[in-house]
Parts: structure tokens; C-alpha cells; sequence
């Protein structure tokens, strides 16, 4: 849930929430490494393609450039696409090795694919995993990692440059200099934002100016590090590097139209090599300007509202240092009151009050006598973002004195809730570790909806008696008279 700092009303003008609206929009990049090679006589070519599910029918929606001759690229094409948190979007990224100038896919070698959700990959913000053959058999080499950012920031930033007196590269001629602009990721490794155009045969090149997100090229953050790479271009992709730089939004912002900010392209091992080395060209900021999109920020108000502070575990008494209500009256007191200070978004992540409750339960583990047990409540409609990190978080609870139930509501598809239901096989981690024990019980409320309520009662307890006292009997715990918690 996302919290409305000072609460009340939604404001005048934002539209009503359900599927058709709730909506924003995320920013996906893409790479990958050790491909497979297809080429005989070089490398492959690769390009992305990403296809969104429709009908059961895989629809393409974008593919990126082609990155020439390279088996670890990295795509400067972004997909962006809308992102609706209480739907199942199914997404499919595949990889090809161009041999023609065709559009048509059956006329490129395949190198692998992988299929998630999007919920999956804003909730982990990062994702790198191993390609697949069309049969979801290991395509043997090529990972692909997929980053999520969202549009969360209408203001967009514009940047014009040049060069003067850049590095000759080429036998034959000049250069065809080209630049890239990286920003640090959340693991410390320098991501890609955006690549130029080529300039070809010159050492003074002029680009076109060009508009990015500023979220996309420095998270907001004015202060945040940016790493401008200046390369020579070569068709056979062995880009020739030229020099490098560092700057951020707020020294780039001293630039302004007739007052260019200049800075030096360092090649670092010329530097090292050459006592009297001083530069390999000048890069030119002639101007930046940071605008706000407002097309964009209509877009955003006729949807969710993103500026609040996002929580996965939200105490609905506003008190997160005691987060406890009196009974089911006081939960239910409790949720009425907080809906008008809320609005609901994604992802929608378990593992964050899995393990919430986990960290309760570990602390009763002390116990000597079977005093305390916990039990988690999860009503959902079948949306889960994060479930590697919700198996881990079951298994590792499974250890302690708790339980979980799943109550679905609707018509989703809770095969995600099924399976963290290990009736039929104890539930693995994504590592592998199986857990202690069965502490999931998953109920699906629309077989109960024409029942007694006893009924969806029985069905929802009818395994924790069990749980309870298998836990404490394999811990030699005696019973106790006092109430459990």
C-alpha cells in the first residue's frame, strides 16, 4: 500500500481506481552476456525482442538495435511499457543473431529467450537469468539481465553536445566518435542510459541533442556520478575507445545556450603512458535543460498517484511501532479508516511480511514451554510479484512457530498460491532448500461463496491444529495452559 503523506480525500480530478486506471509506466533495459555464438566467421549480432501476452497469444510489442558483432551487449533501445500491479502482465524477452536486413524473425538465428511477468521484475528491480530453447530446455550459454525503473518523475532533460580535437582512430581517416551514458546501478555496476548517434570521418563531431527521463539518467538524483564514454565506431562492433569523463545533473545544468561547459576526454592508459599527455579531445555541453513532460504528468494523474512512500508492510494503524488491533472488529475499524489515506500499487510482494511475522516467531523460539505460535493471513487476489523471494522467506519460516493461509479472492489464477501449499510436494527454495515443513494452507474463496461461513472456516483452520502441534513436538516443547498468541 502507498501512503498519502497528510492524508485525506483524493484530490479533485484523479480518476477512480480499478484495473482500467490504476496504471504507470516502467522503463525496462536490457542486456546479455556470454551469447551464443551463430556466426562462422565473427560473432553474433544480437537483438532483443520483447512479445506480450494477449489472449493466450504472444504479441510482439519492441525490439531493440542490433548490437554488431558482440556477445555480452548492451541495448541502449528501452522498452517502456504500462504496468497495471493487480494484473498477471506475462512478458517473453528473445534474443537473435541478425543475418538480414529482414523484419522477419524465422530469417535470424535464435539465441535464446526467457518469459516472467512485470510484476516480477519491478519487484526485483534487477533480474539476470539463463536463456531457454523454445522448448524450455537450457539453451547451454547466454544470460540476459532485464533492470525496471519507473517513470515515477515527469521532468525530462536535454542535452546538446560536441567535440573538438577528439583522438584520430582510423588508418585511413579520422573517426566516427559516438558516446554512451552510464549511471551506477543499485549492485554497483555502471548501466547503460543511452548511446548517440554516429558521427562519421570527423574529430570534431556535433549530435544531436536528445531527451531523456532525468529518472532514467540519474534516478532524480542531481548529485548522482554520470560516466560519459566517447568511442570510434568500427563495423565490425570492436568500438575503438576514445575517452571518458564524469560529471552529474548539477554541474551539467551550469551549461546554458551561448555558455557551453567543457570537458576533458581522458583515456586513462595513455595517461598512464605518456608523460605529456593532456587530453584525447574536448567533449562540449553546449546546453542542458530540464523541462517537465507534462503530457506525461496527465498521464500519471489519470492513473495512480506515485509520489507517496510505497510499503509492503503497512501498519493500517498508522503506528508501526504497534501495529496491533483488538480483535477482528479492530482490524476491520482499522482498514475502514486507513482506506481514504491510501492508495493501493505495486508490486505486490509477499516475502516482506512473511518475513515480518518470521522475525516474531524467531524471537518466541526462546521459549521453553509451547507458549506462542503465530499465524499469517494473506488475503490476495492471486497477484504475486516477488516468489523466488516468497519461497525463501516460507522455507526459512518454516523453522519457526508459525503458519501462513492464503485466502484467494476472485478469479485469478492461484497457481503461485498452490504451490506455496506444499500438500503434494514439499516446497524448495529457489537455492534448492526444502522446507522443515508443511505451513501453508491456501483456500480459494469463490469455491466457499455460496457456503456457511463455517464451512470456509473449517477449510481455512483445517490444517493448522496439526502444524501447531507437529512444531512443538519436534522442538520436545511441553504444553502450557496460556492462551496462544
Amino acid at each position: 500500500m502507498a501512503y498519502i503523506p497528510g492524508g485525506g480525500a483524493p484530490a479533485s480530478g484523479v480518476a477512480p481506481m480499478g484495473s482500467q486506471y490504476c496504471v504507470c509506466k516502467v522503463e525496462l533495459s536490457v542486456s546479455g552476456q556470454n551469447l551464443l555464438d551463430r556466426d562462422v566467421t565473427s560473432k553474433s549480432d544480437p537483438f532483443c525482442v520483447l512479445f506480450t501476452e494477449n489472449d493466450g497469444r504472444w504479441i510482439e510489442y519492441d525490439r531493440t538495435e542490433t548490437a554488431v558483432n558482440n556477445l555480452n551487449p548492451a541495448f541502449s533501445k528501452k522498452f517502456v511499457l504500462d504496468y497495471h500491479f493487480e494484473e498477471v502482465q506475462k512478458l517473453k524477452f528473445a534474443l537473435f543473431d541478425q543475418d538480414k536486413s529482414s523484419m522477419q524473425l524465422d530469417e535470424h538465428d535464435f539465441l535464446g529467450q526467457f518469459s516472467c511477468s512485470l510484476g516480477m521484475i519491478v519487484s526485483s528491480k534487477k533480474i539476470t537469468r539463463p536463456l531457454l530453447l523454445m522448448n524450455d530446455k537450457p539453451a547451454g550459454k547466454g544470460l540476459i539481465t532485464i533492470a525496471a525503473q519507473e517513470l515515477s518523475d515527469n521532468r525530462v532533460i536535454t542535452l546538446s553536445l560536441a567535440g573538438r580535437r577528439l583522438d584520430k582512430k582510423d588508418l585511413f581517416g579520422k573517426s566516427d566518435p559516438f558516446l554512451e551514458f552510464y549511471k551506477p546501478g543499485d549492485d554497483g555496476k555502471w548501466m547503460l542510459v543511452h548511446r548517440t548517434e554516429v558521427i562519421k570521418y570527423t574529430l570534431d563531431p556535433v549530435w544531436k541533442p536528445f531527451t531523456v527521463p532525468l529518472v532514467s539518467l540519474c534516478d532524480g538524483d542531481m548529485e548522482k556520478p554520470i560516466q560519459v564514454m566517447c568511442y570510434d565506431y568500427d563495423n565490425d562492433g570492436g568500438h575503438d575507445f576514445i575517452g571518458e569523463f564524469q560529471t552529474s545533473v548539477s554541474q551539467m545544468r551550469e551549461a546554458r545556450d551561448g555558455i557551453p561547459l567543457e570537458f576533458e576526454c581522458i583515456n586513462p592508459k595513455k595517461q598512464r603512458k605518456k608523460k605529456n599527455y593532456k587530453n584525447s579531445g574536448i567533449i562540449i555541453l553546449r546546453s542542458c535543460k530540464i523541462n517537465r513532460d507534462y503530457s506525461f504528468l496527465d498521464y500519471i494523474l489519470g492513473g495512480c498517484q506515485l509520489m507517496f512512500t510505497v510499503s509492503h508492510e503497512f501498519a493500517i494503524n498508522f503506528n508501526p511501532t504497534n501495529p496491533f488491533c483488538s480483535g477482528v472488529d479492530g482490524i476491520a475499524q482499522a482498514y475502514s479508516a486507513c482506506l481514504p489515506h491510501i492508495r493501493f500499487y505495486g508490486p505486490t510482494n509477499f516475502s516482506p511480511i512473511v518475513n515480518h511475522v518470521a522475525r516474531f516467531a524467531a524471537q518466541a523460539m526462546q521459549q521453553q514451554t509451547a507458549t506462542q505460535y503465530f499465524i499469517l493471513l494473506i488475503i490476495t487476489d492471486g497477484v504475486i510479484s516477488d516468489m523466488e523471494e516468497t519461497r525463501h522467506a516460507v522455507v526459512q519460516a518454516s523453522k519457526l512457530p508459525m503458519s501462513i493461509i492464503i485466502v484467494g479472492v476472485g478469479n485469478a489464477d492461484f497457481t503461485a498460491m498452490e504451490f506455496l501449499d506444499g500438500d503434494s510436494r514439499m516446497l524448495r527454495s529457489h537455492t534448492g532448500e526444502e522446507a522443515a515443513r508443511d505451513i501453508v494452507q491456501f483456500v480459494p474463496f469463490r469455491e466457499f461463496r455460496n457456503a456457511a461461513k463455517e464451512t470456509l472456516a473449517k477449510a481455512v483452520l483445517a490444517e493448522l491444529p496439526q502444524q501447531v502441534v507437529q512444531y512443538f513436538k519436534h522442538k520436545n516443547l511441553p504444553p502450557t495452559n496460556s492462551e496462544p498468541a
